[in-house]
């Protein structure tokens, strides 16, 4: 998610936030496995964008993509790619963790907000 925030800020394409990012944050040359799954999301939202976006726009009411809230739409970024592309990870599981990023870093209503957008949106993908 915070590679996303980055990408969203600052306008840079995923490949040099992944380089800024973890350049800046890790001592040590050899990829952990955060840093691979992380890399992964980052790359699968950059091919897709649009796409991601526009399942956003669609499945919001009430609000535009650029209006909301900067983590509440990187958080919606995150796990749409992993229900769009992850299917060993079950629905509930990136819902329940969508939702506790959204509380710990968004405002008072991100985690409702995050919740009912994600919800129509797997339901939408035919995400089990």
């Amino acid at each position: 998610m915070r590679i996303l925030y980055f990408m969203d800020v600052s306008g840079v394409s995923g490949a040099q936030a992944i380089k800024h990012y973890w350049g800046h944050l890790v001592e040590s040359p050899e990829a952990s496995d955060e840093q691979s799954f992380a890399n992964q999301i980052v790359h699968s939202y950059a091919e897709t964008e649009s796409e991601v976006n526009e399942l956003i726009r669609s499945s919001s009411h009430h609000w535009r993509l650029e209006r909301m809230p900067i983590v509440d739409r990187n958080v919606l970024r995150v796990a749409i790619v992993e229900l769009r592309t992850m299917k060993d990870i079950p629905k509930r599981v990136t819902l329940n963790e969508a939702v506790e990023l959204a509380k710990r870093f968004g405002s008072e209503g991100s985690g409702s907000f995050v919740n009912g957008v994600l919800d129509r949106i797997a339901t939408e993908l035919g995400k089990p």
